[in-house]
């Protein structure tokens, strides 16, 4: 019983902290986004004394807070679907088939992750270039050169993971529809994927966020109309002034979609992540 005690007071202590840690830093958010600039340039005080949600209407006029919003979710959106749309035909060949070259597609595979990404930074910067000046292609300073960086970066590690979760599925039921007279791309559509829903969510989740929170490569490889959200918040800092109260505000409101939707596709995020990460 005293052994029950300790370990229940050790659990409540450390998740007391934990929240601490998370909650703490959000209320300096939300009370610096209700404080008029000039007070939350003074002193800190927990508690606003003058309560405005003016920083909340200021920040879309201060900044094309809009835009910015609109080139995240089309960036993001559309680099988490290509990669996971790529990543199950990838992941399908691997699990299930055997070939020459296998093994050493799965090692190269997982060890792109090895490497920093501003190593890769150069390199796409002089590629893009140069396909601009010598076919025409429009790479740099556009979403769909951004696209394809992100790509580079998740689409590795969602096929990696895919493959680990396509494995703890049994091969019973790829024999199964076999002997129904199911073809390899009928039994992909028709039977793994249906069971695979929680790995590919966990992928589809993981390729979005790598690519929302994105700072590096947004910021060299984008220009004023093709601007993130992670770079374009840094224009709330101006030469003279740092309107710190309507980039707490904008923090929180485009956290809002990510967030809800996070915990709305949290059961499935869970049961991918153990799922795939334990063949």
């Amino acid at each position: 019983m005293r052994e029950g005690r300790v370990e229940r007071l050790f659990r409540w202590v450390v998740l007391s902290f934990l929240a601490l840690f998370v909650l703490v830093p959000l209320y300096v958010m939300v009370s610096s986004a209700l404080k008029p600039l000039q007070d939350v340039q003074n002193d800190f005080t927990w508690i606003p004394t003058a309560p405005t949600f003016q920083a909340f209407v200021d920040m879309w006029s201060t900044v094309p807070l809009g835009k910015y919003l609109l080139n995240s979710i089309a960036v993001a959106g559309i680099a988490a679907v290509f990669s996971v749309a790529i990543a199950v035909f990838a992941a399908f060949a691997v699990s299930r088939y055997r070939f020459r070259g296998r093994g050493l597609f799965s090692v190269a595979v997982l060890s792109t992750q090895m490497f920093p990404g501003i190593l890769f930074l150069l390199p796409l910067f002089l590629i893009y270039v140069n396909l601009s000046t010598t076919v025409g292609l429009e790479l740099y300073q556009t979403r769909l050169g951004l696209i394809i960086t992100y790509l580079t970066f998740s689409l590795p590690f969602s096929i990696w993971m895919l493959v680990g979760y396509f494995d703890s599925i049994p091969r019973g039921l790829d024999e199964a529809a076999q002997v129904d007279g199911a073809g390899p791309m009928r039994t992909l559509f028709k039977v793994i994927l249906p069971t695979a829903v929680p790995g590919i969510v966990a992928v589809t989740v993981y390729a979005f966020m790598t690519a929302w929170g994105e700072v590096l490569f947004a910021s060299i490889m984008t220009d004023e109309h093709s601007r993130t959200l992670a770079v374009g918040l840094q224009n709330y800092s101006t030469q003279f002034q740092v309107y710190w109260n309507q980039v707490m505000a904008a923090s929180l409101v485009v956290s809002v979609p990510v967030v809800a939707g996070f915990l709305a596709l949290q059961r499935y995020f869970v049961a991918g992540l153990t799922a795939g990460a334990v063949k």
